[in-house]
């Protein structure tokens, strides 16, 4: 039986790379998909040191065709994809008289429309049992005006989550979003590691009890 992967899109240093470190420390392969490089290769490296075997592609998500190659990829070198996680997200400083409708779905291309673009070009390789997550927020209930944007990404990105759920579970395929409801530190409750857990757990939740949003409340 070949590794577990789990593709982790978004890749680099905080929550993501410390889900990418708790899967490998698990004993799955990892595929990662990041805008730069460097913070790639160092991951890359951590992750191979714990003994995964690591594929990597430097992408802009919101590049449809090339973010579906980069899945493409992994999925044809492991022949599986075992669990799907959806990181990134926009942060614009700007409240809603400032914020410009172009500028408004352009965050929305990236937080919650490249969802649609990995799961559909990862769906050929998930089979049943395989997870989809995605690292929610707070802002989804309580957004801060001076980044108008973000709480609608995150609205959004669980409202999908939902309806991918609902999509996929015939097929024995489940999402979940993990909302982190508290402010990411380096100390205490709500630490990128921690919140990696949260999300270990989410995608190990009892199928028959399955809820398709966790709340991590630290």
């Amino acid at each position: 039986m070949s590794r577990p992967v789990v593709v982790v899109v978004g890749a680099g240093p905080g929550v993501s790379g410390s889900v990418a470190r708790r899967f490998a420390r698990e004993g799955y392969d990892v595929g990662l998909l990041g805008r730069e490089e460097e913070p790639l290769r160092v991951l890359a490296t951590e992750l191979e040191e714990v003994g995964a075997t690591v594929g990597h592609a430097v992408v802009d998500i919101t590049d449809a065709e090339a973010t579906t190659a980069a899945i493409q990829r992994i999925g044809d070198h492991t022949d599986r994809i075992d669990v799907l996680h959806f990181n990134p997200s926009a942060f614009r400083e700007k409240d809603p008289l400032e914020l410009t409708v172009p500028e408004l779905l352009e965050d929305v291309a990236l937080g919650v429309g490249a969802l649609l673009t990995v799961v559909q070009a990862a769906r050929p390789y998930l089979s049943s049992g395989g997870r989809v997550t995605a690292t929610g927020s707070l802002a989804a209930d309580q957004p801060w005006h001076r980044a108008a944007s973000l709480g609608v990404q995150k609205a959004g990105l669980r409202n999908l989550v939902h309806s991918l759920d609902a999509t996929l579970a015939p097929d024995g395929i489940r999402a979940v979003s993990v909302t982190v409801r508290g402010t990411l530190a380096q100390h205490g409750s709500f630490t990128p590691d921690r919140v990696a857990d949260a999300i270990w757990a989410a995608v190990h939740q009892d199928e028959g009890e399955w809820r398709t949003e966790v709340p991590y409340s630290g």
